[in-house]
Parts: structure tokens; sequence; C-alpha cells
């Protein structure tokens, strides 16, 4: 299988979804993939959470379904038991990083701050999120805390107040691989059914993030 993170630096874009209930996951899913958006990170922030990671990767095999807000070891069991591709997290956690790296479980844990990117280095995390992104600081923050560990290859996903008007601004870091957001596919919107406004807004992500990568390619 290829790696998640390679799929989603293609992409340029991965929508951050809270969903409530299980009966949404598969039209959640046929509007991101009507839209040509592949993926989707679940966060363990509902208890429906784990069951809609385990449908989506069971009967919707096209896309490649990550489980956010990883919090604690069993969270991460969660996330591998129910079929996850890969996995994030809001912070660091040695442990939790460690327990995703010894079953080679795709893990990309927060940073902030310079101290999280050093234990994140020394833990060999070559992609972590930048979060909360736009609060912290915005895209001069990243470069900032970043600049001492270029040279160690670490990659970013910010996530946190990016919107489709500021993507742009994150992509054009070369040490940015994707962004996340929540304005695809608000919890609101799929409460209330509302899946054409979301296949649409992903297939809109999906382009203005193609045209920001091909001007770094």
């Amino acid at each position: 299988m290829r790696d998640p993170f390679e799929i989603i630096s293609q992409i340029g874009v991965v929508p951050v979804i809270t969903i409530d209930r299980v009966g949404d996951a598969l039209p959640l899913a046929d509007a991101l993939l009507e839209g040509g958006l592949p993926l989707a990170e679940i966060t363990f922030r509902t208890p429906a959470a784990t069951e809609a990671i385990a449908k989506i990767s069971s009967e919707r095999k096209e896309l490649l379904v990550g489980a956010g807000t990883i919090l604690d070891t069993k969270s991460l069991e969660a996330a591998v038991s129910s079929g996850a591709t890969f996995g994030l997290a809001p912070g660091f956690d040695r442990g939790i990083v460690e327990a995703a790296a010894s079953v080679k479980f795709p893990f990309a844990p927060g940073v902030l701050t310079p101290t999280d990117l050093t234990n994140a280095v020394q833990c060999g995390v070559k992609l972590a999120k930048f979060f909360p992104a736009v609060p912290a600081g915005g895209p001069s923050m990243l470069l900032a805390i970043s600049a001492p560990y270029a040279h160690t290859g670490i990659r970013f996903c910010p996530t946190g107040g990016i919107t489709f008007e500021t993507l742009g601004d994150w992509l054009t870091l070369s040490n940015v691989t994707a962004v996340g957001g929540a304005w695809i596919a608000p919890a609101k919107d799929i409460r209330e059914g509302n899946f054409k406004a979301i296949q649409e807004r992903a297939r809109a992500a999906v382009e203005r993030a193609k045209q920001f990568l091909e001007k770094r390619r």
C-alpha cells in the first residue's frame, strides 16, 4: 500500500470532520469522492467516530480515511482496529508516537513550539500537524519555528483556522505538504444532509490546492 502521507501531499488538502451519526458516514464519503477529494480525517470528538471510520474503510475503500484527535493510546488502538490508514493529533505525546511507530501506523503528532519540534525530530517524525495554525501566528510563525529544523526534512500539515481563501498562503511554503480544514464538511452540513454543498466545497478545495502545488513543482 502506498504511503498515505504521500497521497495527502499530492492532494494538498485534508477535510477535518466531526461526525455525530454513523448513518452519515457513507453519504459523506460519497460527497467527498464525487468532489474529487478521496480522503478524510474523522476526529475522535464524538462517540460515532470509531464506527464511522470502520464503515468508510470497509465500504468505501477508494477513500483514504484517517483518524484525528488521537489523544491517548486507547484512541490510537481504536484508529488502527477500525481500519484508519493514518492518524493525527493536536499535540505531541512521545508515548503515542512510539506506539504508532511500533505497529507501523502513519501518525502525525501536533507541534506548536521548538520544544515540540525537537521532541518530534528525536522520535523520527517526518510529518507533523502545526496546530492551531492561524491563532499561533500563521505562516510566518511556522517559518520561524521550523527554520532550525529544515535540514531534518520534517514537513507540516497546518490545521486550525485555515479557510478556502487562505490555504494558498500555506501551500506556497515548501515544507507544507497539505492543509487541514473543517470548512469543507462542517458538522452542521453533515447533520442537515447538505452533502451537495460538501461535494462542491471539496471540488473547489482540490482545484485551488492543485493550483498552488503545481507552482511548486
